[in-house]
C-alpha cells in the first residue's frame, strides 16, 4: 500500500496548494456596505436596506469598499450626527427623518476608470413607514440594482459593476477577477480532477498487484 500512502500524501499536498493559491489569489468584493449608528458608533446591519425600517432620528451609512465579508469591511468615515445632518431640515407631522452618510470610498477601491466622488450626507423626509431603501431612493438617486435586487450603485456611481470580486496583484493594487456569482472557482474541479487521477491510479496498482 506503499503507493496508495503516496498518491494520497500527494492528494492532501495538492489541495492545500489549490487553496493557498486561491486564498492568496481572492482578496474580496467590491461592494457598498450598509451600517447603522448608535451614539458614535458604527456597527454592520443586521437587515438589508430594504427591509429595516428606521426611527425618525436615525443615521444610517453606506460605505463602497472592497473587502473580504462583514468582519473586515469598511466603516463609513467621518462623525456625521443626526443632529448635523437633518439641522436644515425641520420635523414635520406625517413623516420621518434619516440621515445618511454615504461614503463613496477611496481612489484604490475604485472600478477601473473611475473615480469616488466625495462622501456627502443628506436627510430624508420620507413617510413614517419607509425602509432605509426608500430613504435612500427619495435622496441620493440614480439607484442602481442587480437582478437579485443587489445595491449596486448610489447617485449614480459606480457607472457599472456590482459585487465583481477581486485579487491583489503583487504590487498591492486591487484587479477585477471573476464575477461573484459566476458559479465554483477553477480551484474546485481541479481538485475533483486530481481525486479521479490518483484514485484510479491507485486502484490499477493494487490490481497490478494482485494479478502478479
Amino acid at each position: 500500500m506503499t503507493f496508495v500512502r503516496r498518491a494520497a500524501a500527494l492528494l492532501v499536498a495538492s489541495l492545500l496548494v489549490l487553496a493557498a493559491t486561491a486564498q492568496a489569489q481572492a482578496a474580496g468584493y467590491r461592494y457598498w456596505s450598509f451600517w447603522d449608528r448608535s451614539g458614535d458608533r458604527w456597527t454592520y446591519a443586521t437587515q438589508g436596506p430594504a427591509m429595516e425600517r428606521p426611527d425618525d432620528g436615525s443615521v444610517r451609512g453606506f460605505r463602497f469598499a472592497v473587502s473580504a465579508d462583514s468582519s473586515d469591511a469598511n466603516r463609513p468615515r467621518g462623525t456625521a450626527d443626526f443632529g448635523s445632518v437633518c439641522a436644515k431640515t425641520p420635523a414635520k407631522a406625517g413623516t420621518k427623518r434619516v440621515a445618511l452618510v454615504l461614503d463613496f470610498g477611496t481612489p484604490a477601491d475604485a472600478p477601473s476608470g473611475e473615480t469616488p466622488p466625495a462622501a456627502r450626507t443628506v436627510c430624508a423626509r420620507v413617510a413614517p413607514d419607509a425602509t432605509t431603501a426608500d430613504a435612500l431612493a427619495e435622496a441620493a438617486k440614480p439607484l442602481r440594482y442587480d437582478t437579485n435586487a443587489l445595491l449596486c450603485a448610489i447617485a449614480g456611481y459606480p457607472a457599472r459593476g456590482c459585487g465583481e470580486q477581486v485579487s491583489a496583484d503583487s504590487k498591492g493594487e486591487n484587479k477585477q477577477a471573476a464575477p461573484k456569482d459566476d458559479g465554483p472557482s477553477f480551484g474546485l474541479p481541479l481538485g475533483i480532477g486530481v481525486v479521479v487521477v490518483l484514485g484510479g491510479a491507485a486502484f490499477w496498482q493494487a490490481r497490478r498487484r494482485r494479478n502478479a
